[in-house]
Parts: structure tokens; sequence; C-alpha cells
């Protein structure tokens, strides 16, 4: 789990509120679709999640 793995205490809440922030339009369910895998990630919003968590988008995707 991405949020758990940087954040411990990071809520699926807060992170899509972050996102929002970087201008990425997610809410508390599709962060949850995504860690669940029933939602693919754009490229955009990859680039949002590296950013926020400062690691590159290829360390998100190994």
């Amino acid at each position: 789990m991405l949020r758990k793995t940087y954040f411990e205490k990071l809520s699926q809440r807060a992170l899509a509120d972050q996102m929002q922030l970087l201008g990425i339009d997610l809410d508390k369910n599709a962060v949850q679709r995504i860690e669940s895998g029933q939602r693919f990630v754009t490229d955009i919003e990859l680039k949002a999640f590296a950013s926020f968590f400062q690691v590159s988008a290829q360390t998100l995707l190994e």
C-alpha cells in the first residue's frame, strides 16, 4: 500500500486532499479503488504521487 509505505498515518482522505492541492481531482473513494487495484493511475496522477511522496515515478511503479 503506497500510502502506508511512505506515511504510516496518512489517511486516504488526507492523501486525496493533498492531491487536490496539486491539482489532481481525486477523492477518498478514488484512492481506495487505486489501492485495491480496482482503478488505474493515470500518468498525471503518477507524477503527482511521485512529487508528493518525493520519490521517482519509477520507484512507484516497481
